[in-house]
């Protein structure tokens, strides 16, 4: 959710009171406002649409049987590193069970995201996007944000794949920097 302001945190939050009071219409309403993010992460990482909407059932299925494991903060960060997580849980079962190696379409770097979501808000993660080249900042917001694969991404930006994939490595390497430097700041 690039662009995520106050409001539709505390919404969020709000509507996650209401679910750990087993409020159904919040839970319907969560689903409404993040199953598509949830979904585009999965099938990022995963590359397969079977497996993209078995996690994203899993996570919402979490979200309602456990709606305690949202203590606070940003609700599109946490549901975020949920979905990765659990993606990134069935990467490992397949590579496991297949003995292949892992999907080139993975994150180089597995703790970018976790710290950045984890130790930053909304507001520091929307400054980092927008200090990122443009040509940077758009294959990474139409990848984590717009649930676009790299080849979607390219063939919607008619750009080639391989520097899709570039800029966005790139990207993501410029924005751990900035986000370190706010933590450690």
């Amino acid at each position: 959710m690039v662009g995520a302001n106050e409001s539709e945190v505390e919404d969020a939050s709000r509507l996650m009171e209401r679910v750990r009071q087993r409020d159904g219409g919040a839970f319907e309403s969560l689903y409404d406002a993040y199953h598509r993010l949830v979904y585009g992460i999965a099938l990022r990482i995963l590359g397969d649409v079977p497996g993209a909407e078995d996690v994203t059932q899993a996570v919402f299925l979490k979200l309602w049987s456990a709606p305690t494991s949202f203590a606070s903060g940003n609700f599109a960060a946490w549901i975020s590193r949920v979905t990765r997580n659990r993606a990134l849980d069935v990467v490992r079962s397949r590579a496991i069970r297949q003995q292949s190696d892992v999907p080139d379409t993975m994150p180089a770097d597995d703790a970018l995201e976790d710290r950045a979501f984890a130790m930053l808000d909304a507001a520091s993660v929307r400054s980092a996007l927008a200090s990122l080249p443009e040509d940077q900042r758009t294959p990474i917001e139409l990848g984590f944000f717009g649930a676009l694969t790299h080849a979607e991404i390219a063939r919607r930006t008619g750009i080639p794949l391989g520097t899709i994939k570039t800029r966005i490595r790139a990207g993501l390497r410029r924005l751990r920097a900035r986000l370190e430097g706010l933590v450690t700041a």
